[in-house]
């Protein structure tokens, strides 16, 4: 039996490999920018490591400052929890705020209901909008940061004339408050803010940066000068280091959550990188269309067809579907040889009389082999192979 050879039709969806080869470009630029990224994330978070810490004699600790206030009969306590910072405050204690941006709207709001009337002095260090509305009423911080300069003090306050210029810079405020101190101003609004009780002596000061309190920046200008006053005016200071593990957070569903704890500078970045990558793609994108037939570079033969696509019948015991197929092309050959049309090949009741008058056979037999049942096993299917073969060479012969 043979078969005409066809030709398959040749698909244009490209393979894994062509896809790798067109996207390790990008796929590279990615793994370095993350890299990147991560080793930007690591020299930095060795570099600032115990930030604003009174414990850490790195460059941007502030052992320096805790060690010339202890000289001076300062006591420094170190406290990381509002519940701590709130017992402290009193009329003999600075409480300094390292981060005020990193506690809740309720944390802030129960810190300055603590503070408000104590009669100490609280210290707020590069304080944001709106953190300063709630721990100092009446100020406001400006969206605009200056660089991190040295200012004249050019304002009354004691501690700042005595200090000179020094490293603020950092957050600009203005505030309604007329009995307000406003020092070491950048492009006229003050980098640092003295609000003073309303009732009795205590104050809080608002400093737009943190660097006159940098181990590694204290011995600039008058930054000791002034970080000395500041935080030497009473007997006691509390230090107080926010943190994420306080407790108090899970107060309310007011918890920062790892997104809002990035600065924005990053998410703009992610943002940018991830449009650049969207047009990347675009740009890269090849238009997937319907499969196009194309003529094969050599022809096959029709016996190689056939028993390849025996091989995988085989392969998968699909012996009814082997069956068919040979039955089929044996009605479509034996048709015409008994004068009927190819279109009615298939068709029992007009097939099997023709055969019958042309061989003197049973017509319930050759119905059996021709539209029978599919063979059990193999050899069976063998059988039903030589007994076609035999009803076409019977109906051949002259």
């Amino acid at each position: 039996m043979t078969a005409e050879a066809t030709l398959p039709a040749t698909s244009t969806t490209p393979t894994v490999r062509q896809v790798w080869t067109r996207a390790r470009g990008i796929a590279l630029a990615v793994v370095l920018i993350l890299a990147g990224a991560v080793a930007m994330a690591a020299v930095r978070s060795t570099a600032r490591h115990g930030e604003l810490d009174p414990r850490s004699a790195d460059p941007y600790g502030s052992r320096a400052v805790a060690q010339l206030l202890a000289d001076r009969g300062v006591s420094t306590r170190v406290v990381t929890t509002l519940s701590e910072a709130r017992a402290a405050a009193g009329p003999d204690t600075t409480l300094l705020v390292a981060v005020p941006d990193l506690l809740t709207g309720r944390q802030q709001t129960q810190l300055h209901q603590a503070t408000a009337a104590s009669g100490g002095r609280t210290v707020l260090i590069a304080a944001g909008s709106p953190s300063v509305e709630r721990l100092a009423p009446g100020v406001t911080a400006d969206p605009a940061t200056s660089a991190g300069s040295t200012l004249a003090p050019a304002c009354t306050l004691p501690e700042a004339r005595r200090a000179g210029s020094a490293d603020t810079g950092g957050v600009r405020y203005t505030t309604t408050r007329l009995d307000a101190d406003s020092c070491y101003p950048s492009e006229r609004l003050a980098t640092l803010l003295r609000i003073p009780e309303t009732s009795g002596d205590g104050d809080t000061v608002v400093l737009g940066a943190p660097d006159i309190l940098f181990n590694d920046r204290l011995d600039k200008q008058g930054n000791a000068s002034l970080a000395l006053q500041l935080l030497g005016s009473r007997p006691h200071l509390v230090w107080y280091l926010p943190s994420l593990s306080d407790t108090s957070v899970t107060d309310t569903g007011d918890r920062k959550n790892f997104l809002d704890l990035l600065p924005s500078g990053w998410l703009w970045g992610t943002l940018q990188l991830f449009i650049a990558a969207a047009l990347t793609a675009v740009w890269r994108a090849r238009r997937f269309g319907p499969l196009v037939p194309e003529k094969l570079p050599v022809a096959i033969r029709a016996s190689e067809t056939t028993e390849g696509r025996a091989r995988l019948y085989r392969k998968a015991d699909a012996r009814d579907r082997a069956a068919a197929a040979l039955r089929s092309t044996t009605r479509t050959r034996l048709a015409p040889l008994v004068g009927i049309p190819v279109t009615q090949a298939h068709t029992p009741e007009t097939l099997l009389p023709a055969l019958s008058a042309h061989l003197s056979q049973d017509g319930q037999a050759l119905h059996s082999l021709l539209f029978g049942p599919p063979p059990g096993d193999d050899a069976a299917l063998i059988t039903l192979t030589d007994q076609l073969d035999a009803l076409e060479r019977e109906v051949r012969r002259p």
